[in-house]
């Protein structure tokens, strides 16, 4: 039986591979009931949910302390504007965990991997960890590599969409060439689409719009960890080749062709 281990990333390790974004959610009572139900040990949250002078209308009063915190950059057009609210959330006690999220375009949403790579660089020097979310390039990858990232992040598909492994060869060259977590981030919408992008073997997958909308986010988000989990244990135990033509489970010989 393959023993797995956790997935460590900076100064942290993971046994959830499962991280969960907290935006769109109907009430704050769902996210920690998705929290609780899933298990999971990291979620990222936008800087400007958050009011530390509020109480109860604040979005850590319903993330247990043992959770790892993620702020991330949403919002940000440029890789000024991502570093500023990096610097913030770090003033404001939240740590030095950012995912940098740098989006200049209002129709797709797609990520600025040149902003991106910028601040990426900047933080880095700043002893921030950093987990940029990326448009699936190659040689933006490696720059961001460079830059001093802790993983990259690349998206499934276009951010909100549900419509999952859109991009899943280019993924795949990323999970080949890069020496680094890869993170599946945005447009996953169903577990088996988790399950099918840890089979490709990335390290993780972060799922937000998918839970939040879901039904029953708690149960939704369930699903999502399972489904990763199973995922990772398929693609540990290498998966079988495909083959063009069938093959029989049994022989074709035997008994019932003897004269």
């Amino acid at each position: 039986m393959i023993k797995d281990t956790p997935l460590k990333i900076a100064d942290k390790t993971f046994t959830n591979r499962f991280f969960l974004g907290t935006g769109k959610f109907k009430n704050k009572k769902d996210v920690a009931e998705t929290i609780a139900a899933s298990s999971v040990e990291l979620v990222t949250v936008a800087l400007r949910r958050i009011d530390i002078e509020r109480h109860e209308d604040n979005i850590l009063e319903y993330i247990p302390d043992n959770i790892t915190l993620m702020t991330n950059t949403s919002g940000a057009r440029n890789a000024d504007e991502a570093v500023r609210i990096a610097r913030l959330a770090r003033e404001a006690g939240q740590g030095n965990w950012i995912k940098i999220e740098v989006i200049n375009d209002s129709k797709y949403l797609l990520p600025d991997n040149n902003e991106t790579i910028k601040a990426t660089e900047i933080l880095a020097k700043e002893d921030f960890v950093v987990l940029p979310y990326m448009f699936p390039d190659l040689y933006a990858a490696r720059a961001l590599v460079d830059a001093g990232a802790s993983c990259v992040m690349p998206l499934a598909s276009c951010i909100g969409t549900n419509k999952g492994l859109k991009a899943k060869e280019f993924i795949q060259i990323l999970v080949d060439e890069i020496d680094l977590p890869v993170i599946v981030d945005a447009g996953i919408g169903r577990p088996s689409q988790a399950a099918e992008a840890m089979e490709m073997g990335v390290d993780a997958v972060l799922a937000n719009t998918a839970i939040a909308t879901a039904g029953d986010p708690p149960s939704m988000a369930l699903a999502f960890s399972k489904a990763i989990a199973s995922g990772r244990i398929a693609y540990l135990s290498q998966l079988p080749q495909t083959k063009e033509t069938a093959v029989a489970s049994s022989p074709l010989t035997g008994f019932l062709y003897e004269s």
